[in-house]
């Protein structure tokens, strides 16, 4: 006696499968391997020890994700970068978004010397199971991921997504980053503070993507994110940093730190940056949209390094007359 066969939905594709299947059995089926990926059915994450024993019931709707390419008090003049108690020696985090392949993106990750990367949650390609992942080329055991919320446009769409980033790697390090709008890519700032309030308090260490509003960064760090991360300039511009003044009070204010994200297009913007007081950048377009991404990563590495040691050393004053090196005495 044939079993009898269901309708369910997986990532957004109708398929058959025949009753009685566990998740386990569906993930065999597709030829997935359970490590690194999150399963949610009728949008509640199941724990991967409870795949062999959940039962797949008739109009499910299934999805399954994978990680893509795509703090504590400091002190400021500390060597390392403690974020959410853990040293780290690199102040530059790269992106994994827009390189050609994962291969490239770990070659700049070398050259950049850089410990932690951004990976978005996309749904798995369960047309094809043997799609090179990120996790198969960039080993996560070696670098820090860092998973993030790009594409979100509210709270709720950026806490589901977390969750799953969290049942999938097991990562509590994330980066929240709600959009107000398609076209500036600008912070949601209303809907990032909802959602910083309930992940701080579901356990989650929260980096959070902001304006630079000096007041609304301070309400992150009163909500207990680990690093309060506002734009240089919108995503992907290229512009560098825009509002110097908001960023050095929002440095001033912050007792976690302060990394610049979004709007650096070249080593000059990350330098500066540095140079002001910031304890790290996040860099992603302004590396894999250049002619030669590999230099361009070590072109980065050097100016966050430079910009770090300026800023440690103490800039000379500003004078608004010249004043001669040279004596004067015995001329």
């Amino acid at each position: 006696m044939s079993l009898k066969e269901i309708n369910i939905y997986v990532n957004g594709e109708a398929k058959q499968i025949q009753t009685s299947q566990s998740i386990e059995k569906l993930l065999h089926l597709l030829k997935l391997n359970k490590n690194n990926i999150a399963v949610e059915i009728n949008r509640e994450i199941i724990n991967k020890s409870d795949y062999h024993s959940h039962i797949i019931e008739a109009n499910d709707c299934i999805e399954i994700v994978n990680f893509i390419g795509g703090g504590n008090h400091i002190n400021k003049n500390k060597e390392s970068l403690i974020i959410a108690g853990k040293e780290y020696k690199s102040r530059l985090i790269m992106g994994s978004g827009k390189f050609k392949s994962f291969k490239e993106n770990l070659e700049a990750l070398k050259k950049a010397e850089s410990e932690i990367i951004t990976v978005a949650i996309r749904r798995t390609n369960i047309s094809n199971p043997n799609e090179p992942m990120i996790t198969d080329i960039i080993n996560p055991n070696k670098y820090t991921y860092l998973p993030n919320t790009a594409g979100c446009y509210n709270a709720e769409e950026a806490i589901r997504v977390l969750n799953l980033a969290r049942e999938a790697g097991g990562w509590d390090l994330v980066k929240l980053e709600v959009l107000g709008d398609d076209k500036t890519l600008y912070p949601n700032m209303i809907e990032t503070i909802k959602a910083s309030e309930i992940l701080v308090k579901e356990g989650f260490k929260v980096m959070a993507y902001c304006t630079d509003d000096p007041i609304l960064a301070q309400k992150l760090e009163d909500n207990g994110c680990s690093a309060i991360m506002p734009l240089g300039s919108p995503i992907g511009s290229g512009l560098g940093i825009q509002n110097k003044l908001n960023i050095k009070i929002i440095i001033d204010n912050c007792s976690v730190p302060v990394i610049i994200d979004a709007g650096l297009g070249t080593a000059s913007d990350a330098c500066i940056a540095m140079e002001m007081g910031c304890d790290a950048v996040l860099i992603n377009s302004a590396i894999a949209r250049a002619r030669n991404p590999i230099l361009m990563a070590e072109a980065m590495k050097q100016a966050v390094i430079s910009g770090r040691n300026a800023y440690i050393s103490g800039r000379m004053e500003k004078n608004i007359i010249a004043k001669a090196s040279s004596p004067t005495k015995d001329f």
